[in-house]
């Protein structure tokens, strides 16, 4: 069985803008990354776990604030390493700049020996949806599709997304 993964889409909306609320991958790998490294907050869980729960529980794990607020369902996505990603949104509001996320430990530099550790998420950020668009994994963006038919709203971040050459 594929691992899984549950996410939270957090989302605020203006009279004129709606904004999605990702995290950037924290660890060396990701350091130099930004358009299309960007994901929902997510994390594993097991077929014992609520995949809901899950979603709100690994918010907390990555940001550090706990939210509560009706579970709009996002549907699923495959990605590229075959892992399942559930994700539901939920209408709140987050200070990026209060980011605390757990870590995880790794060898640093490969082959030296030396365990380090790092923040699982190392930024948080509030995007237009357009700019979301961009920074996005390109396998979570069908997210932002969802989000948008599921608030009744245009998709513009569909036609500024490059389109990969053939």
């Amino acid at each position: 069985m594929p691992k899984q993964s549950a996410g939270l889409l957090l989302y605020r909306e203006s009279a004129t803008n709606l904004e999605v609320l990702l995290v950037h991958p924290g660890g060396p790998f990701w350091a130099g990354k930004d358009d299309g490294s960007w994901s929902i907050p997510k994390g594993e869980f097991d077929e014992t776990e609520d995949p809901r729960h899950a979603a709100v529980r690994e918010f907390q794990e990555e940001t550090g604030a706990s939210v509560s607020g009706e579970l709009l369902p996002l549907g699923h996505v495959k990605q590229r390493s075959g892992k399942v990603v559930y994700a539901w949104a939920m209408r709140g509001d987050y200070d990026p700049d209060r980011l605390t996320s757990n870590t995880f430990r790794m060898e640093w530099p490969p082959g030296s020996g030396q365990q380090r550790e790092f923040p699982e998420v190392d930024r948080a950020g509030w995007f237009p949806l357009a700019v979301a668009g961009e920074k996005i994994l390109e396998a979570q963006l069908p997210f932002l599709t969802q989000l948008a038919v599921v608030l009744g709203k245009p998709r513009p971040f569909v036609e500024s997304v490059p389109k990969p050459r053939r």
